[in-house]
């Protein structure tokens, strides 16, 4: 239990993360108007949730997910112009020292290396100061740039699964990548 309760201590003293262009942050309900314009867009959350119709549903996804439980999970503000282009989040088994990682980018930053910046703050962050095993991440395979991302971390693939889960009617096929400390070590090397 000190173990689990170290790590804890860990994500609570990295609540603000840097990279070269990029703070992660805790996300609050001032952000709400950034994150509708991309949580708002059809083709940004096709494969992450379902498209904010409203204001009112990005503020409450904020409060319930954000802001509940906010350790581990940050909103990713471009530090030039102090505005959030997307969020990401380290979901952190204790247990079993693995990880899951999550973000989504509004579309508009697509393509300018934004994403792997924040992942790979994220598994820093994971594989070094929380001194976890294994990070992974799920994708639905049609999704071709988060598998992109995930390779130029250093992840690779775990599995892929037929029909693993349903989304608006439609199976979807899950890929699986992920990084383990010897990887992410050896990557860096």
């Amino acid at each position: 239990m000190k173990l689990n309760r170290n790590k804890n201590y860990i994500l609570a003293n990295n609540t603000k993360l840097e990279t070269m262009r990029l703070l992660l942050r805790p996300m609050t309900l001032l952000d709400t108007e950034d994150m509708y314009e991309y949580s708002s867009d059809r083709q940004t959350t096709q494969f992450v949730f379902e498209t904010h119709q409203t204001l009112a549903d990005t503020k409450e996804a904020i409060a319930e997910y954000f802001m509940v439980h906010p350790l581990g999970k940050y909103g990713i503000e471009l530090k030039e112009t102090q505005k959030l282009i997307g969020t990401i989040d380290l979901r952190v088994n204790m247990e079993s020292a693995v990880a899951e990682l999550g973000y989504v980018i509004n579309k508009n930053y697509w393509g300018r290396g934004y994403t792997a910046e924040a992942c790979d703050r994220l598994l820093v962050l994971g594989l070094e100061e929380l001194d976890l095993i294994r990070i992974k991440a799920k994708y639905d395979q049609r999704n071709i740039n988060s598998g992109r991302v995930m390779e130029k971390t250093g992840m690779t693939v775990d599995s892929i699964i037929p029909e693993a889960r349903r989304s608006s009617g439609q199976s979807i096929t899950e890929v699986t990548k992920s990084i383990s400390k010897t990887q992410w070590e050896k990557f860096h090397s």
